[in-house]
This record gives C-alpha cells, structure tokens and sequence, in this order.
C-alpha cells in the first residue's frame, strides 16, 4: 500500500533574497534552496536531462479528489518496446504535462497525486521533490517532499496528500479565463543536487 504523507507547505510568498532563472544559469549545480527563492514559473528546464544519473523513471500517476475519491487523472507510462522506439522523438517529452480540468477543481479542498517510480542501479539517497505552482508569476502554493532512500532496481509507490489553496473569487476568475498560464515546475534532488526538473501548465475552463 502507498504512504500517504503530507508534504511541507512552504512560504510562496517569501521575498528573502529572491532569484531569476538567468540567476541559476551560471551554476554548476542548483540546490533546493535555489528552486525555493525563484520568482516564478521557469522557461527552461534547470537541468539537462542527463542529470538523471540514477535512472528514476516515473512510469504511473494518478490524482484524485480524497473527499469523494473520484480519480479526476490518471496516465501510465507504457511498457518499452523496443521494436516501436521513436528514434527522433523530442528529448524533453516525457518532461512536460498539459492539465484540463473543468472549473470544480478549483474548488477541490485535498487531493492525493499517486506516483508509481522506478530505481536504476544506484542507490538513492535524501530523494526529495519541490513542486512550485504559479499563476502567471503569481505564486500560488509551494509543496516539499521527501521520498527518503530508495534502494537499487526498486519499484516504488507514494501518495502525497495536497491541501490546495483556497482562492479568492478574482484570481479563479481569472485562472478560469486564462487556459495554461497557470504553472507548475517539479523539482527532484539526490542529496540535494537538482536532478531532474519536470514542467506542467493547466486549463480549468473543460467541459464537465
């Protein structure tokens, strides 16, 4: 069975020595820290995709609403095959996700996002994600995970539980109006090096 942790609420609103994307672009590497001072949502991704040196590979995912349990999303990564590769297939593709939800979703008090993810051959350590979501740059709501140690060629499961912001009625009215200029940026850590960096926007204006 998965755990079902909350994850820590951060200060979104926090202006402690604030960073821009062009700030981070001169590192070597970016830390939780970094992520936790951006402005806004990124334009680019903050590492390559070849940071990835642990081969976590997120192969499930799955949101719904804990107070009815309606699953509002779900998508599975399809088994590999090598026979049906794409040899020219963009190589940020898997790193981005498009959301249409209809309008009730801003109005969802918790919800749990389940993610199913699998381990490469290295052990991983202090395994932690910062998601940062924003309207326009407009921060909405910080959540930080720590998934802990995962051990080597390992299948693994969670649920996060969200607590989602509770919006005034301009800024829904507005995120309604204004299809996928709200975003988010995953952030994933190994002993706090940016490893992987995962993007989304979302629409709440689809169809019941």
């Amino acid at each position: 069975m998965p755990s079902k942790p909350k994850p820590t609420l951060v200060d979104s609103n926090k202006t402690d020595n604030l960073l821009t994307e062009a700030d981070l672009s001169n590192k070597d590497s970016v830390c939780p820290e970094d992520v936790l001072r951006l402005t806004g949502p990124t334009a680019d991704y903050l590492c390559d995709i070849n940071a990835n040196v642990y081969k976590i590979d997120f192969t499930r995912f799955k949101i719904r609403d804990m107070d009815s349990g309606l699953v509002l999303f779900e998508i599975s990564k399809p088994a590999k095959d090598s026979s049906t590769e794409i040899a020219d297939e963009p190589p940020n593709s898997g790193r981005y996700v498009r959301y249409q939800f209809t309008s009730q979703f801003l109005r969802l008090k918790h919800i749990g996002a389940t993610v199913e993810f699998s381990v490469g051959d290295m052990p991983v350590s202090n395994f932690r994600m910062i998601e940062r979501h924003f309207f326009r740059d407009k921060p909405l709501k910080t959540f930080d995970f720590n998934f802990g140690f995962c051990i080597p060629n390992s299948r693994n499961s969670c649920e996060h539980i969200y607590d989602l912001p509770q919006l005034d009625a301009e800024t829904e009215r507005d995120m309604i109006e204004s299809p996928f200029e709200t975003k988010s940026d995953s952030f994933y850590f190994v002993d706090d090096i940016l490893i992987m960096h995962n993007k989304a926007d979302y629409s709440y204006n689809g169809a019941s």
